[in-house]
């Protein structure tokens, strides 16, 4: 069975939505304090899924580009999740400001206990795999199977292909 781009893009949607529906689950029902720089490794997953819809209902060539452009968008966040790994680290400090702990005097406390970004948090006991490392290694698979399925399938297209020169041949006849 070929995988169409039609069941590839909500294949992708699903999947994002399960990533970002386990996102919320630690934080509401585990109550688990996402950072800042967790907060800001959700947003590729939202845009993944609109993109991921728009490829399910698009015709197969733009649905295609759509996927192309969704591997690129987990690929970016790959790249936020290894940052947050490398905070975890102490590979390097957080670009964000939020996440080093640093109140400015004179200002009010946060509503919500901040938690610092170089917190590890672990979504299943005894398995020491933080959530951002396991977001980084999803985002990764799912940029590397977007990508390759995006340039097997131009490669294996039933589409025709019109080239200039058959175009002209016909022209000239």
């Amino acid at each position: 069975m070929r995988l169409n781009s039609r069941v590839a893009g909500g294949l992708t949607a699903l999947l994002a939505l399960a990533g970002l529906g386990t996102a919320y689950y630690a934080q509401l029902v585990l109550l688990l304090t996402p950072c800042d720089l967790c907060l800001w490794e959700r947003w590729p997953y939202r845009i993944v899924i609109v993109l991921g819809v728009l490829a399910a209902l698009a015709r197969p060539a733009g649905g295609r580009v759509i996927l192309g452009l969704t591997g690129l968008v987990f690929l970016v966040g790959a790249g936020i999740a290894f940052l947050h790994v490398g905070v975890e680290f102490h590979w390097w400090n957080s670009p964000l400001p939020e996440c080093n702990s640093m109140l400015t005097p004179g200002a009010p406390l946060p509503m919500v206990p901040d938690r610092p970004c170089d917190a590890p948090m672990y979504l299943v006991p005894g398995l020491p795999v933080s959530m951002s490392a396991m977001d980084f290694l999803f985002e990764a698979c799912m940029a590397v199977l977007l990508l390759v399925y995006v340039s097997r399938a131009e490669r294996f297209s039933t589409e025709p292909k019109v080239s200039i020169k058959n175009h002209d041949l016909a022209r000239s006849k």
